[in-house]
């Protein structure tokens, strides 16, 4: 296996909600490139190669954060799909201590802060996702919850390959 395919770090939302977002990617999301479980991209393309830092940099991180408080607040368009849209300053903080952290190994893209999602729909005509968020105005109530901790990924072109997961555990607020 190449150990030169990108790694992927996401948040990890709580059980109930990453089951219930898995359920809506099923169910939406075009069953021939649905390969992934609901998820909240932080980084899209870190470096292979650099796995060994990118963990230790995510193992302190874990060690010294408690679980990330975040909020849902409603849908969100993609144009040609769709998403949950989330807000967390709170997460956004510690991103950017990650890509400090990461710093030199950031793709033009991971330089740039993210609109934080689940993508549950994507890939389709904007009909269609403009049809998918009439359908599904009102179903989606705002709601705090709490990150748990951070997931790497390696990206193989299809599924995600799991490398490790990082579980907030200490007592620092991001």
């Amino acid at each position: 296996m190449s150990e030169d395919a990108p790694l992927i770090l996401t948040a990890q939302l709580p059980d109930d909600l990453h089951a219930r977002y898995t359920a809506l990617r099923d169910e939406h999301f075009p069953p021939e490139r649905n390969y992934l479980e609901a998820h909240v991209t932080l980084f899209h393309a870190l470096p292979g190669p650099c796995e060994g830092e990118v963990v230790s940099v995510c193992e302190r991180m874990a060690r010294d954060h408690a679980p990330v408080a975040g909020e849902v607040v409603g849908l969100m368009s993609l144009g040609r799909g769709t998403a949950i849209k989330l807000e967390s300053p709170a997460m956004l903080r510690l991103r950017e201590r990650l890509a400090d952290g990461f710093h030199g190994l950031l793709t033009q893209q991971d330089q740039h802060r993210p609109r934080l999602h689940v993508t549950i729909q994507n890939k389709v005509t904007g009909k269609e996702a403009k049809a998918l968020q009439a359908q599904m105005e009102g179903t989606i109530q705002p709601r705090a919850f709490a990150f748990r901790g951070l997931s790497l990924f390696r990206y193989r072109g299809g599924p995600w390959e799991h490398v490790k997961t990082f579980a907030f555990r200490g007592s620092e607020r991001a």
